[in-house]
């Protein structure tokens, strides 16, 4: 799925601004590799006070601006993860992961995330163990959901995730909320909008999405389930800069109550 590397992810699925110049036979210098088009940079988080993070579950980014939370679920796919994160590394792209720690492409690609994590450009929260729906288990399985995957998070990354989390499919309630409050987690973190990408999809669809979803004070999600993402990073900047947004994590404009 990556074997053509970044330079093919980031261009997307069509080519943004124009071909590489110097590519091909005709361009460069002899016995030199052909130019490479610049990489999209997108602009650093907004500075400023951070907003205090309202009582109960949020769903969007509260107060005035033109951030945009893209939260990323999951982790099936060692491949997209990676994808991510060499998004990521080339324009400055920031994100929130809501991570499952049962899946292994954490572990894969600790040594490239963790000082992405250290420097705060990616945040890491809370998404449980294996994505058991909390509201058809016990209180004390929905405990072990939660804090095993804050122990992961600790030993691997450096952070637990606090005070952030995501039930799996959405489903939370009160008896959710009491026991992941006692282990740090005081905000059920929802969504405006979905990429719907939790599965397979076309980049068609994809796009679709985003460009209805991505909009000022959102928070929207995605998944590093599926390749189409991979192939559509380029188009995805392309209307963060139409919309003059910046996309920021969590802790980047959340002030936790």
């Amino acid at each position: 799925m990556l074997a053509a590397g970044t330079a093919v992810a980031l261009t997307g699925c069509a080519v943004a601004e124009g071909e590489p110049v110097g590519s091909g036979s005709a361009g460069g210098l002899p016995g030199l590799p052909p130019l490479q088009p610049p990489k999209p940079q997108l602009p650093p988080p907004p500075s400023g006070p951070k907003t205090p993070i309202p009582a109960g579950t949020i769903t969007a980014l509260p107060g005035t601006g033109n951030s945009m939370a893209l939260t990323v679920d999951d982790g099936a796919s060692p491949e997209v993860v990676g994808a991510y994160i060499e998004f990521a590394k080339d324009t400055g792209a920031r994100f929130t992961f809501f991570v499952t720690a049962y899946y292994d492409s954490w572990a894969i690609h600790r040594n490239e995330l963790r000082p992405l994590v250290d420097s705060g450009q990616i945040q890491l929260a809370n998404h449980t163990w294996d994505h058991a729906d909390l509201t058809a288990i016990s209180g004390s399985a929905v405990a072990s959901q939660l804090d095993r995957a804050k122990t992961y998070l600790r030993n691997n990354f450096g952070v637990d995730g606090t005070p952030y989390f995501r039930p799996p499919f959405g489903r939370h309630n009160a008896t959710v909320d009491r026991i992941a409050a006692d282990l740090g987690y005081t905000v059920p973190t929802m969504w405006y909008g979905s990429l719907s990408d939790s599965g397979v999809i076309t980049e068609e669809y994809l796009i679709e999405c985003a460009r209805k979803y991505f909009n000022p004070q959102t928070i929207v999600i995605g998944h590093a389930n599926a390749p189409a993402v991979t192939h559509c990073y380029g188009q995805l900047v392309d209307i963060i800069k139409e919309r003059n947004l910046s996309l920021v994590t969590l802790d980047d404009v959340l002030l936790p109550r």
